[in-house]
């Protein structure tokens, strides 16, 4: 009898739907091969719900040593997506962990199942890199059309009245610091509205001192 200790983990999408399937079928299949010391972990969450404490728990009894093999029904039991399967599958690999998947016939206890496993990685690698390629080519699509990225630029008032006061433009202003007219016309109207308010201070000051 194989001493090899095995995590089984078994899902269901909703609390009205039963795990009895997924359970009989894999340890039947690990009876089979004579793997007899398993352990069930099962949760009643759907596969992007990130809260599944017994998926959790299995894994951390995984990373402490306790199971050599885990094995699920599916992959779409196990993973929430290609990413998230192959990190945790390099995970597994670099913990000398066997993983599988009974319904899709992954066993990366086998030669081919590890070959399996360079093939899932490939295709994860070329859909992150299509992924980058899409944003790259988003960005350049945006910029052509005249979008800018990156953090807005602060405006200097003290350059835009000093442009203003050589008799420049506000488009011209704009143009030469790098910034929107709005940008241009707002600090102008506040500085104007900054020398407005000094001048009733100065007006009020005055009215205060005769009258005393």
């Amino acid at each position: 009898m194989s001493s090899t200790k095995v995590a089984v983990y078994v899902r269901v999408s909703t609390s009205d739907q039963n795990t009895e399937i997924q359970k009989n079928e894999i340890t039947t299949y690990l009876k089979v091969r004579g793997l007899n010391q398993f352990e069930i972990f099962e949760d009643k969450k759907t596969g992007t719900n990130t809260d599944r404490p017994k998926f959790k728990e299995m894994i951390r009894s995984t990373r402490d040593g306790k199971f050599e093999i885990v094995i699920v029904w599916k992959l779409d039991r196990f993973a929430r997506s290609l990413k998230d399967l192959i990190n945790h599958l390099n995970e597994f690999s670099e913990l000398g962990v066997q993983f599988i998947s009974l319904k899709d016939q992954i066993d990366m206890t086998t030669s081919a199942g590890k070959l399996m496993l360079h093939i899932i990685g490939a295709f994860g690698q070329f859909e992150a890199d299509l992924i980058k390629e899409r944003v790259r080519s988003g960005i350049a699509n945006a910029r052509s059309k005249g979008t800018k990225f990156g953090r807005p630029r602060t405006t200097d008032a003290s350059k835009v009245i000093a442009l203003r006061n050589q008799g420049l433009s506000m488009g011209a202003i704009a143009k030469q610091l790098g910034i929107s007219k709005t940008s241009v016309h707002k600090t102008l109207s506040e500085k104007s509205l900054e020398n407005s308010v000094d001048n009733i201070e100065s007006i009020g000051s005055v009215d205060s001192f005769e009258k005393e």
